[in-house]
């Protein structure tokens, strides 16, 4: 073999050993993203006994968690016990509290021993859901979704809009042209659930914009520092501190009712189950 043969082939051996190690090492140094963290299943406790058409939660003075169901409210505990809260029988549809307090204000339909208009309109009440008061629209308006911080509070009237009061639902004033399946206030605003996504106002529900790249939430609840917890529609569970920025935290059956107790906590329940979200 001729040497300048022999020279180019030890040339083209060298080279190609040459590339293979630095693709080697630039494979090796390339960084790689990792996989998404996964999300856990919540576990359920099992409601005993079972709760009829459970609509909303609220977390009283005393932390007991309440529920507004088709047969009046119920106080759940942490074993899955229910309980009868007052003698009313009202199917309360819209409900929402004060955060923290006994203040709360429902809406729905009157039930079996009930002798109040139908619909209730608002009603209100200062000791925990033990008495009920009427407080304003008895007769005229079925509030779907109500919200409060205890200076505002919003209500959709089960059709296309919303409505506003100042002086806990005694007068209100129209809102905006909105169907809210859920309604959450905060110091940033008020927050609502909508076929079209989250929305969000800071003109006291006069006006709405939609949240950027929000997940689709079907229930909303905001804790008492501002956190907000939401369920998407796939039964995801997400939390957010300022309403813009979600993170996924974990994975629940079908609900039908969420509260928020603070960041770290929150529940949501069904007729048969309540879920502990952390």
């Amino acid at each position: 073999m001729p040497a300048s043969s022999l020279s180019i082939r030890t040339v083209a051996v060298v080279v190609i050993a040459t590339l293979t190690v630095l693709t080697g090492c630039a494979t090796q140094e390339q960084p790689t993203s990792l996989p998404p963290p996964a999300i856990s299943a919540e576990t359920a406790t099992t409601l005993t006994p079972e709760l009829d058409h459970l609509h909303a939660l609220h977390i009283r003075a005393d932390g007991t968690i309440l529920a507004g169901t088709h047969t009046g409210v119920v106080a759940l505990t942490a074993d899955g016990t229910t309980s009868r809260v007052g003698a009313s029988d009202n199917d309360f549809m819209g409900l929402t509290g004060v955060p923290g307090s006994d203040r709360l204000f429902a809406s729905g339909h009157p039930g079996p021993t009930s002798s109040a208009p139908n619909p209730l309109g608002l009603v209100a009440s200062e000791d925990g859901w033990q008495t009920w008061t009427p407080r304003s629209v008895a007769g005229q308006i079925d509030f779907h979704a109500l919200a409060t911080n205890g200076q505002l509070l919003v209500g959709f009237d089960g059709i296309n809009r919303l409505l506003v009061s100042t002086d806990d639902g005694t007068s209100w004033t129209t809102g905006a042209s909105l169907a809210a399946a859920a309604l959450t206030i905060t110091d940033h605003g008020v927050w609502a659930t909508t076929p079209a996504g989250l929305q969000h106002s800071t003109d006291d529900a006069q006006t709405f914009t939609i949240v950027p790249d929000a997940p689709a939430l079907a229930l909303l609840a905001a804790a008492p520092d501002g956190t907000l917890w939401g369920i998407d529609t796939a039964n995801t569970v997400w939390r957010s501190p300022d309403g813009t920025h979600w993170e996924q935290r974990s994975t629940i059956s079908s609900v039908t009712a969420l509260v928020a107790r603070d960041a770290e906590t929150a529940y949501a329940a069904n007729g048969q189950s309540l879920y502990t979200l952390s």
